[in-house]
């Protein structure tokens, strides 16, 4: 296992939003976290990319303890998309990139100039912006700019990525790019990504596993197959729903109505 909490327990403004949550990330592995909105999905995230230093319990990395490694090592060899970021007014696509090369720069040594040139450009091409490199990031379209970021995070050359709702906000076709960047990340580059997702469809198609935060804690984790279920889909979000099979192969939600209380 390359990433785990154990025991976790974060409480922010009095409110305990995860709760003794224990959980293993295989490496190699998508793995889709999904749940109720309010459940604590992006909570987890954050705290696992040390973005939320207030909590309880441990989470590791390889077997070593988070807040034991230094911000940089620890960027080194984990990145993180959270929601809604911004770019600094006029900042051109190549040079957000290279912001994500900060975690291998030092004030008394400097950095390696030939392998920042490569990370970026490397970056660049997987997320399929060598021709946008010149424009500025406020310039671009919604699926282009998730695109850019998602090049900054690359550019950190992780073992692990973080997405948090990738897709939110973009039209079916950039949430298809986005997705298939995912896909190409773990099949050609055998990156481990742990994404937040929205979509449960998404969820299904493109995770090798699910893991579904409920009331504070892993309500259930396991292959898609095992996890996305009519009872589970009622009991987790109070949704009834059919699900088919696609052209090819691939299980489909079809939400029908909420499932009445009481």
């Amino acid at each position: 296992m390359l990433l785990e909490t154990r025991d976790l327990t974060v409480t922010i403004g009095g409110k305990t939003i995860l709760k003794d949550l224990s959980i293993r990330f295989a490496e190699g592995k998508r793995t889709a976290i999904i749940g109720p909105n309010g459940a604590g999905k992006s909570t987890l995230l954050r705290a696992l990319a040390a973005l939320n230093p207030h909590y309880q319990g441990e989470i590791l990395l390889d077997g070593e303890d988070i807040r034991k490694m230094g911000r940089k090592k620890l960027s080194q060899r984990l990145a993180i998309l959270p929601q809604s970021v911004q770019a600094p007014p006029d900042t051109t696509v190549e040079r957000l990139v290279d912001y994500g090369r900060f975690p291998y720069r030092s004030w008394f040594r400097g950095s390696n100039a030939r392998e920042d040139r490569e990370a970026v450009e490397w970056a660049l091409s997987v997320t399929h912006l060598e021709d946008f490199r010149h424009r500025q990031v406020v310039s671009l379209s919604g699926g282009e700019r998730q695109r850019a970021w998602i090049a900054m995070a690359l550019a950190q050359q992780p073992e692990v990525l973080l997405l948090d709702e990738p897709t939110t906000y973009l039209d079916i076709a950039h949430q298809l790019e986005v997705m298939q960047i995912v896909r190409q990340l773990y099949e050609k580059y055998g990156m481990t990504v742990i994404m937040v997702l929205h979509d449960i469809n998404h969820a299904l198609q493109y995770a090798d596993e699910i893991a579904i935060v409920k009331d504070h804690g892993i309500f259930s984790q396991g292959s898609p197959k095992e996890i996305i279920t009519v009872d589970t889909l009622a009991k987790v979000f109070g949704v009834k729903a059919d699900i088919f099979i696609n052209s090819e192969g691939a299980a489909i939600l079809s939400p029908i109505s909420i499932v009445q209380k009481g």
